[in-house]
């Protein structure tokens, strides 16, 4: 099978005081599409010669509270998701799910149903 590249890009759109105004990504993959404006991301790189995680975290300034809270709150859930499906370990992927679910209790961002309220 041959080798395949594929290209991720970012823009950020800074203003004066050096905060971010404008987020914008697009990838190779996304064949016919332009940009797409975002307004937060969360990147994380592993640096394997120093044991590291790499973070790149950025958020608009039209970015509101609550868009955050449930930004964090899917995250962490793929992130539990993600972890089950690299480690094989369903007992903590369903220990960080349980926490997802704390989380969104105390951050009011599940309704009494279980529905998310975005």
């Amino acid at each position: 099978m041959a080798k395949q590249k594929k290209d991720l890009q970012i823009s950020v759109t800074l203003d004066e005081d050096n905060v971010p105004e404008k987020i914008e990504w697009g990838g190779s993959d996304a064949a016919g599409t332009d940009s797409q404006n975002i307004r937060a991301m969360l990147l994380s790189m592993w640096d394997q010669t120093n044991k590291d995680t790499l973070r790149l975290d950025l958020w608009t300034k039209d970015m509101s509270v609550d868009e955050m809270k449930i930004f964090f709150h899917q995250t962490l859930s793929t992130m539990a998701d993600t972890l089950e499906k690299s480690i094989q370990d369903e007992r903590i992927a369903g220990d960080m799910r349980d926490f997802c679910a704390y989380f969104a209790e105390k951050m009011e961002i599940i309704e009494e149903n279980g529905d998310n309220n975005a």
